[in-house]
């Protein structure tokens, strides 16, 4: 059992400067370098003494990193001063001119009222249930996507698709982007059998994004293609007929 006796040697702080220490705000490793700086100073009866950065790491149980941190902001508080010896050696103190220390403590005023610090807002994320239209259409494009990702030897890129995700995707087309189902619904079925673009979309995020040039694409396949009207050659000889009539002269008709 411990059982520390003054006896056995202690160590001499002024009240005074214990009782600033204690106003300070220092971390935990700030204020075990000044209690090793005070133990093998005053506990030695000297005001300054040598201590590498390794005994002083050793003494608190720290890393030499932590103490070179430490040490170098208790020297900027000026809580720890440096002192050269006449051999150019470096010995440490604390000052014991509090007056000159930093980052004191300024108390609370018991009549302030300080801001309450607002909570941040969670944002819930929508659960669609299996009811929802919208979720139904993730449902309903997901099993397209999976034929077509099978038939290509890459259903595993879909095999774990949110189906959340996929309906919330389906109802920011149709709430924000003004999207009718119906057209919605035409474009998946389209997306499916285009050679290009049936292994391009495979989740409804990007189905969404390239929507506007789908929908085009679409509609551009489905219009019908205007048939070339054929040029009757019975016509040139009706047209040629009617110039001679008019006087014009035969050599310069166009027949083109």
């Amino acid at each position: 059992m411990a059982n520390p006796q003054k006896e056995n040697g202690y160590t001499a702080v002024a009240n005074e400067l214990l009782e600033q220490i204690m106003k300070i705000s220092l971390n935990g490793t700030q204020f075990r370098i000044v209690l090793a700086v005070w133990r093998y100073t005053y506990g030695f009866r000297r005001t300054a003494h040598t201590l590498p950065l390794s005994y002083i790491a050793e003494k608190i149980e720290a890393s030499k990193g932590q103490v070179q941190n430490a040490l170098d902001q208790l020297i900027k508080k000026k809580i720890i001063e440096i002192v050269e010896d006449s051999k150019g050696g470096r010995k440490l103190r604390v000052n014991k001119n509090y007056d000159e220390w930093e980052s004191k403590e300024t108390p609370v005023p018991e009549t302030s009222n300080p801001k309450p610090v607002k909570p941040k807002k969670v944002v819930k994320k929508k659960v669609y249930e299996e009811d929802n239209s919208y979720y139904k259409m993730a449902v309903y494009f997901h099993n397209l996507v999976k034929t077509v990702a099978k038939e290509a030897g890459i259903e595993h890129l879909i095999s774990r698709a949110n189906l959340q995700t996929w309906a919330d995707d389906f109802r920011k087309l149709v709430e924000l982007e003004k999207v009718d189902k119906r057209l919605a619904k035409d474009v998946m079925d389209w997306v499916v059998t285009d050679d290009f673009w049936r292994t391009n979309i495979l989740s409804a995020s990007t189905f969404r994004k390239q929507f506007a040039k789908l929908a085009m694409k679409m509609a551009s396949q489905k219009k019908p293609s205007q048939p070339i009207k054929q040029i009757d050659s019975r016509d040139k000889d009706i047209e040629f007929q009617q110039w001679v009539a008019r006087g014009g002269d035969p050599n310069d008709f166009n027949w083109n």
